[in-house]
């Protein structure tokens, strides 16, 4: 019998390689996908996966036509996965008040959002087709409510929920089950730079084997990760603005990008 598969966007780091390595544990075989093919191939070799338990596919998730290749690749190549998760995404500090992060919160949207819809497009119909399959889509607790510095981020998290759920109805009924992702605060190179406090931190592996647990639990809908923020979740949602304002005053701002060296600088 063929070992189910995977398919994960955004796997040469962080959250993606955790998920990809407790797949794999649990034996699955892998379609990996993020713009560094090699940091993907060197993650695989290490763990012993041959070419029979995991491919890398490189592309960028911001450039539709490079992730919509690379999911009709790993049809053609592994066959239909039963689990797409579309987790590429960026998260830096943004500042409505500098002109440079308004392109900044255009390359976000562009892959925080249309780059999930992209993800998914290649294996909708086939999956639809077969009756089986499972989409996720990773948002963030900053989709819950607006954070000072992250109005880039928390937009665009806010947009992967709202779209989840709306293809979650459309496929109702059709066998393929849509799960929005709600990670707390995860230890990865997103993170490591925050200048706030994040209760409930998990390091990459163990949000991982969580994540995989609450995925294959199937039927769809919004799973929160660790279970300390969902019961966070509904307070944070109905906390009045003038208190939301009040205890969110004075927070540490996520780094904003360092804008790029001007002529003759390096």
């Amino acid at each position: 019998m063929v070992p189910p598969l995977a398919f994960i966007t955004g796997a040469s780091s962080g959250i993606g390689q955790a998920l990809a390595a407790r797949y794999s544990a649990l034996g699955w075989r892998l379609a990996l996908v993020a713009r560094r093919e090699a940091a993907m191939t060197e993650w695989a070799a290490a763990n012993g996966l041959g070419p029979e338990r995991c491919v890398a596919y490189a592309a960028d998730v911001a450039d539709t036509a490079s992730i919509v290749a690379a999911g009709q690749a790993c049809i053609a190549r592994q066959g239909l996965p039963d689990v797409v998760i579309a987790n590429a995404g960026i998260s830096v500090g943004f500042d409505t008040a500098e002109r440079d992060d308004l392109e900044l919160m255009r390359e976000m949207l562009l892959l925080n959002v249309l780059g999930v819809a992209a993800t998914f497009h290649p294996f909708v119909a086939p999956m639809r087709a077969r009756r089986s399959g499972t989409l996720v889509g990773v948002a963030s607790m900053a989709a819950v409510r607006g954070l000072p510095g992250h109005g880039a981020y928390s937009a665009s998290k806010a947009a992967v929920v709202n779209y989840c759920e709306s293809l979650r109805i459309e496929c109702r009924g059709s066998g393929v089950h849509v799960v929005t992702l709600l990670p707390g605060y995860v230890a990865t190179p997103l993170t490591s730079r925050n200048p706030y406090g994040m209760p409930f931190l998990l390091d990459a592996a163990t949000f991982a084997e969580r994540a995989v647990r609450a995925i294959a639990r199937g039927h769809g809908g919004t799973r929160i990760v660790p279970w300390q923020m969902a019961l966070v979740a509904p307070l944070m949602r109905n906390l009045p603005a003038r208190l939301y304002d009040r205890l969110f005053k004075g927070r540490g701002r996520k780094p904003r990008r360092a804008p790029p060296p001007a002529a003759g600088e390096r």
